[in-house]
């Protein structure tokens, strides 16, 4: 083999190039990623929103041992505790070696997805049809949802408490359900508008029925055939559709995608992706790690983090003071010490759609998990900006591990940009920066993923919560 040039050694000396994980990781290690992604994709297909990706994780940490947290009480090195938000949002930890004055270790992620809500008041008849009305959930491109099999997730709570879990559409002897559109012959003014209107807000009704109660004497015969299919199979009543918690998502499964199966086709990898892969990294520690870990599953990123479930209120806070009070340290000095990986996908560069982005600083499909110092739009309004220290850090942990990783950006300036829980976790005085996957159409009901960079992420994860 001829000896290299002095530029060519330079230039592998002083370069940077993202590198495809595919030419760098061997068969075997390939193999590992594609056996890790067949437990994902059934994550997947369970959890459809945030209280179904709480109830898969729970049951997970209790089989490992983990137990529900109590205030007050003063845990010990190798405890394992779990916090359930309200069923829609989740902390897990384990307690490490190093005191809590220290600071701990924090993947924060989300577990809710764009998607279709149902209204207060959904079901009504016209036109001979039943239909759901309903008001979309963050921010989607409504001409998507037209025309696609749908499925209805959920919970409904009777006047007199009970809860009772909705999920129909995704057994294959279940009904499924769909927003109509128009037929090309027939939608001549409808191709008029903008294509943000393709589908109005007010036009994403969902077909649920078309049979009618076989009775004269009674009015909206379909509605009342299908109030009375629910109160047959589940002891509903419309007056119940006022306390329940109703959205519809595609109803299609995780699918590879590719003859080469390399990657995965699916709705919510925005962000399940990232609290899959971190959950997995806490439980697979074999080892008590220095720094307690936290793995943080947050609701409501998707329309800002508010309410008593998102990352803007003081769920992570109030657990920190509960942990640290019974060994006599205050909240704010654990905080100031900690770390956080804030895990968030990220828009991987589309060459269809090459325009929108920056290519020198934008992430790609196959180049691994993605370090994004600042997210933010116009002028970074709304970021954390991670610190150069917090960069290098997570740069030489990630380097050591062998993890493959790259930078990038959401778009170009003045264009893209976007929010993460990030600014929420840094406003506690944590350092944090983002950490995430590289994600092609997303916000999208099919959003597709590498399945070596959903390895890559998980082996990074882990190496964080392990590094002294």
């Amino acid at each position: 083999m001829p000896e290299k040039t002095k530029g060519e050694f330079l230039q592998e000396k002083l370069c940077y190039e993202v590198k495809n994980a595919g030419e760098e990781m061997s068969e075997q290690e390939l193999a590992k990623a594609d056996g890790f992604c067949e437990a994902y994709k059934a994550f997947l297909d369970y959890a459809k929103m945030e209280r179904e990706a709480v109830e898969f994780a729970v049951s997970v940490l209790e089989e490992r041992g983990y137990r529900a947290f109590e205030p007050g009480k003063e845990y010990k090195t190798g405890d394992k505790v779990y916090y359930n938000n309200r069923g829609k949002a989740l902390i897990a930890a384990v307690i490490g070696k190093r005191p809590l004055s220290d600071g701990v270790k924090i993947l924060a992620s989300h577990v809710d997805s764009p998607r279709v809500d149902l209204k207060p008041r959904p079901l009504y008849e016209d036109g001979k049809l039943g239909y759901f009305k309903t008001h979309y959930y963050g921010g989607i491109k409504k001409y998507q949802w037209g025309a696609i099999p749908l499925s209805l997730h959920g919970a409904v709570v009777k006047r007199d408490g009970t809860l009772l879990p909705v999920r129909i559409g995704e057994e294959e002897d279940d009904p499924i359900f769909c927003i109509t559109d128009l037929l090309p012959h027939l939608s001549q003014e409808q191709n008029k508008r903008p294509l943000s209107q393709g589908l109005k807000g007010e036009e994403l009704n969902i077909l649920i029925g078309s049979r009618p109660f076989k009775d004269d004497k009674v009015s909206e015969k379909v509605k009342l055939n299908l109030l009375n299919l629910l109160f047959q199979k589940y002891g509903l009543v419309e007056e119940d559709f006022l306390s329940a918690e109703l959205c519809c998502v595609p109803a299609f499964p995780a699918r590879d995608l590719g003859l080469d199966r390399s990657m995965i086709g699916a709705y919510g990898h925005d962000d399940r992706v990232c609290a899959y892969t971190s959950l997995m990294a806490l439980l697979d520690l074999e080892e008590v790690p220095d720094y307690t870990a936290l793995v943080v599953f947050a609701d409501k990123e998707e329309v800002g983090s508010d309410g008593n479930t998102g990352l803007n209120s003081s769920f992570l806070r109030y657990f920190i003071a509960d942990l640290a009070a019974p060994h006599g340290v205050e909240a704010r000095t654990v905080l100031h010490h900690s770390m956080c990986l804030s895990a968030d996908v990220n828009a991987s560069f589309d060459p269809t759609f090459a325009d929108v982005s920056d290519k020198r600083n934008a992430c790609f499909l196959n180049g691994g998990v993605v370090v994004t110092k600042y997210t933010g739009s116009g002028g970074k309004g709304g970021t954390n900006d991670a610190s150069a220290e917090f960069m290098g850090k997570v740069r030489g942990i990630f380097d050591d591990a062998k993890i493959h990783w790259q930078v990038g950006e959401m778009g170009r300036v003045d264009l893209g940009g976007g929010g993460t829980v990030a600014k929420f976790v840094s406003a506690l005085d944590v350092d944090t920066v983002d950490i995430g996957i590289p994600v092609l159409s997303m916000h999208s009901p099919f959003e597709v993923v590498s399945k070596t960079d959903i390895y890559d992420a998980y082996l990074g994860f882990g190496a964080f919560l392990r590094a002294e």
